[in-house]
């Protein structure tokens, strides 16, 4: 019960239209390029026929195969390079480098940290969020957007493993337990930089300040950044699996918050239309 003159938070539809809709003063349902008003034309007919929320999902579906095809020519390209000796010739150093700063006691601290972005530890971490942000904000918009974001990942991980096949350091330079799935991309990566991302776009569409939201920024990338480097201090992957999954993981997150801004641009549209 609150008292006269105390405003509750909006939730729902009218809490998506009224806070999610900008961001620093820039308005996420503006589309400046042609594209952009193309795509929200789009969905906008895709919503006319089917509801907001089918539009999105088929946004995103759409989205994942653009990501899929995107992983698929990254990888071609990225073993070209390595098949040259370009980036690749990081690898080894970068695995060396590693080697001279474990100890045992790093050594158990950073694998409990991995397990955290593990197959155990992020669906657990992102459905407890997931569940919080859906509840506090009265709508299915998280648990749609962090599903897709979080089982895209997944699926292009289980994909791009066995497509490219590539062998991961020898197990002489790895800490155990052992993995022995092929090596790229590195899911870990890939997984923890997604779920960390749309987490933080979730939250940045909702604090006010830019304190909050630099520090929101700053705490996924610091997750990001160091679960990709434990696995190159594991031994677990080369240096190049974990630089080729954080920039698929960055396209694909791309794709998601572009969907999300499609169903804003519509949900917006038809608020507006409705009120006038």
């Amino acid at each position: 019960m609150t008292t006269e003159g105390q405003k509750q938070p909006e939730a729902g539809v009218q809490g998506e239209v009224s806070q999610d809709r900008f961001v620093a003063g820039q308005d996420l349902t503006r589309w400046k390029s042609p594209i952009g008003r193309t795509l929200a034309r789009g969905a906008e007919w895709i919503t006319r026929l089917l509801g907001p929320y089918a539009a999105l999902i088929i946004t995103l579906v759409v989205g994942l195969a653009v990501a899929l095809s995107l992983a698929l020519v990254f990888g071609e390209v990225y073993e070209s390079v390595t098949e040259a000796n370009g980036v690749a010739g990081l690898d080894h150093p970068a695995l060396d480098a590693a080697k001279t700063v474990r100890s045992p006691a790093l050594d158990v601290a950073i694998t409990a940290y991995t397990n955290i972005g593990g197959t155990v530890g992020m669906p657990i971490i992102a459905v407890v969020i997931m569940i919080f942000l859906a509840v506090r904000r009265k709508s299915w918009t998280p648990v749609i957007l962090m599903l897709a974001a979080g089982l895209g990942s997944l699926l292009i991980t289980v994909l791009g493993k066995p497509l490219f096949g590539r062998t991961r350091p020898d197990l002489a330079d790895a800490i155990p337990p052992y993995e022995h799935s092929p090596s790229f991309p590195s899911g870990h990566s890939l997984n923890s930089l997604v779920i960390a991302g749309i987490v933080a776009y979730l939250v940045i569409l909702r604090v006010k300040t830019l304190r909050a939201r630099v520090i929101t920024v700053a705490v996924a990338a610091a997750f990001a950044i160091t679960m990709g480097l434990s696995r190159v201090y594991l031994g677990h992957h080369w240096l190049t699996d974990v630089l080729a999954a954080w920039a698929i993981g960055i396209s694909w997150l791309a794709l998601v918050i572009t969907a999300h801004r499609l169903y804003l641009t519509v949900r917006t549209r038809r608020h507006t239309a409705v009120v006038s």
